[in-house]
């Protein structure tokens, strides 16, 4: 793989491509110029759906531009883990083989440890995750096939919301193949559950693990297809249903926003909002935390998709992160990484380094894997006189750009 920055990763393999620099703007619709600012570092690619653009053009994967692991999920980061033992789990099918665990299966005691797994998640306590997931999933799985009537449909639940915990974490890290599988196994458990939330749930994660796998078309299809089923469900006293069902909305307007389609991205947004106004507070229902303050949220993260850093700074006023429940730490800190990359647009590095900082201390394992938020420090390093004692000096080698 090419080493270097973002930039020079794009220039190396241009150069590979036998491609001008006038050639390769004009393919991803972007001038001359700003492709050179890009390739020497001077600034950064400023939209998620450019990079994406690029990549195809320049027949790679995202990966090969961005040097880690890449998440097109909202809100998500890549993370540098050690996969192999979630990959042996994946390949035993101890069912198929008739393996039994032979130890006793409590439901109760199966679905707090997959509470407690969304909540680190939702911390953005990524790396604990990831060393606890083989074994969560392995007492998950005879839920598939536990009990009869109501108590099997229950258990059918607590297995579709930890395989939903693998999907999330696994598109998060860039595992696009066990992502896909992980949402599978959800959706399927999720049909036989007979559960709207538990369908919808699945969706919004197979929705996720499309998009990492590059099938844009799919997962838009799929997302205001189940939004629009799940929304017909929701009523005031079903607040899991209408939760579900917004965050798909949310999900649908940031596709839209990623192909520029800001006339449908907006609707979208109206929708969740008509939701969350049914909801009437800021809740984590199904793990969504979807409310006022998240629709919010997604507002300015939409503005971004759009490269408009003026809209995503207004939409920013209407966000109150204190409204938020306790514990979602990487919700909090996704608008502060919007509105860095707001400001480094408009070259305001003293108010992007802030933010930075501020989605730091409050998830710092989301900025650490980030790619984007480490192309935005380069960015900034580029344009201020070398100093290794300053702030953005001191926050580029905690996040790895810098040794």
């Amino acid at each position: 793989m090419t080493t270097g920055s973002v930039g020079e990763r794009i220039g190396a393999y241009r150069r590979r491509r036998g491609l001008s620099q006038a050639a390769l703007a004009g393919l991803v619709g972007r001038s001359e110029s700003w492709l050179s600012q890009v390739e020497r570092g001077v600034r950064s690619v400023d939209r998620l759906s450019v990079l994406l653009d690029l990549a195809k053009v320049l027949r790679v994967e995202v990966e090969a531009l961005t040097g880690q692991p890449w998440q097109y999920a909202p809100g998500g980061s890549p993370i540098v883990g050690d996969l192999a033992e979630v990959r042996r789990f994946f390949a035993r099918y101890d069912s198929l083989l008739g393996v039994e665990s032979g130890v006793e299966i409590l439901p109760t005691d199966v679905g707090l440890r997959v509470e407690a797994a969304h909540r680190a998640y939702q911390a953005a306590q990524y790396e604990r995750v990831v060393e606890q997931l083989p074994a969560l999933l392995s007492s998950a799985e005879p839920l598939r096939w536990f009990g009869s009537g109501a108590v099997r449909r229950e258990a059918l639940v607590s297995y579709v919301n930890a395989y939903a915990m693998a999907a999330k974490l696994l598109t998060k890290m860039g595992a696009a193949d066990l992502a896909l599988l992980s949402a599978d196994r959800a959706a399927s458990a999720a049909v036989d559950a007979y559960s709207v939330e538990a369908r919808g749930m699945a969706a919004y994660q197979v929705v996720c693990a499309l998009l990492r796998a590059d099938r844009a078309e799919d997962a838009e299809r799929l997302a205001v297809q189940m939004a629009e089923a799940v929304q017909r469900e929701s009523r005031p006293e079903r607040p899991t249903v209408v939760s579900v069902a917004g965050a798909l909305w949310l999900i649908a307007a940031v596709i839209a926003g990623r192909r520029t389609d800001r006339g449908e991205a907006w609707r979208r947004l109206d929708q969740a909002d008509t939701l969350a106004a049914m909801l009437g507070q800021d809740g984590n229902y199904a793990w969504t935390a979807f409310g006022p303050t998240n629709v919010a949220i997604h507002r300015v993260s939409v503005a971004a998709e759009l490269g408009d850093p003026a809209e995503a700074i207004r939409a920013a006023d209407a966000v109150d992160p204190d409204r938020l429940p306790a514990g979602l730490n990487s919700r909090r800190a996704q608008v502060h990484l919007d509105l860095a990359w707001a400001h480094v647009q408009r070259k305001r590095d003293a108010d992007a380094l802030l933010h930075l900082m501020e989605a730091e201390r409050t998830a710092p394992e989301m900025v650490r894997y980030n790619v984007m938020a480490r192309e935005l420090v380069r960015e900034m390093l580029a344009r201020q006189k070398k100093s290794k004692t300053s702030a953005l000096h001191r926050l580029a080698v905690r996040a790895g750009v810098l040794d």
